[in-house]
């Protein structure tokens, strides 16, 4: 059976399970693109590349570093400590947290929104089960006998049809969630244990001066 034909026996409530694969795959995709093209970044490595122009005091070339990969959480916070260097210790920290305050929003964004289409494709798919067991056992109850048979079966196809592709919608979703949802904690906990880094040295530099 090609999918033409298994999606057309599934009757009417295959579309909106079908809409909800669309709509999970496309904030899957954008998820993906945003926090692993465009958020992540090597954190030890950054940092590293940071503390060594930080304790050799050229903090413009840490700042253009940051600029450089401006798209990632990361810099971006640092880049808010490393312009209030020359300020005070509160000054540094605050312009730290204020900017982790902004990317962490970015960071987890719609990454629940997966989930919740996953488990809405899947009980549209049971909901779809109930209406094609109700078709089946009414062409039991009503149909002629000559026609009783190929009402069952249209019935059971739709209800099980429904269930397949709401299953085969949901599985595949939730599966990116987990991965996405991983690496959205990756770059959340970078940011923190680097941030808190770059706070305590750019504080250390503070004292010393």
């Amino acid at each position: 059976m090609d999918f033409a034909q298994f999606y057309q026996e599934g009757g009417v409530w295959m579309h909106p399970i079908a809409v909800c694969a669309v709509l999970g795959a496309g904030v899957m995709i954008e998820r993906f693109i945003f926090l692993f093209f465009r958020f992540n970044i090597n954190g030890a490595q950054f940092f590293n590349q940071i503390q060594k122009l930080v304790m050799a005091n050229n903090i413009d070339r840490a700042i253009k570093l940051c600029n450089a990969a401006d798209k990632a959480a990361l810099a971006r916070v640092m880049k808010a400590g490393l312009t209030r260097a020359n300020k005070s210790e509160a000054d540094i920290a605050a312009a730290i947290e204020e900017a982790m305050l902004e990317v962490s929003p970015a960071i987890t964004k719609r990454i629940s929104m997966i989930a919740a289409v996953a488990n809405i494709a899947t009980l549209l798919g049971l909901l779809g089960t109930i209406f094609g067991m109700i078709d089946a056992f009414t062409a039991v109850a009503v149909a002629a006998a000559d026609q009783r048979s190929q009402a069952l079966a249209k019935g059971i196809s739709i209800a099980i049809n429904t269930t397949g592709f709401g299953l085969m919608v949901a599985i595949p979703l939730l599966s990116a969630q987990v991965f996405i949802q991983g690496l959205a904690k990756k770059i959340a906990d970078e940011v923190d244990l680097y941030a808190v880094k770059l706070e305590n040295l750019l504080a250390a530099r503070v004292r010393q001066g």
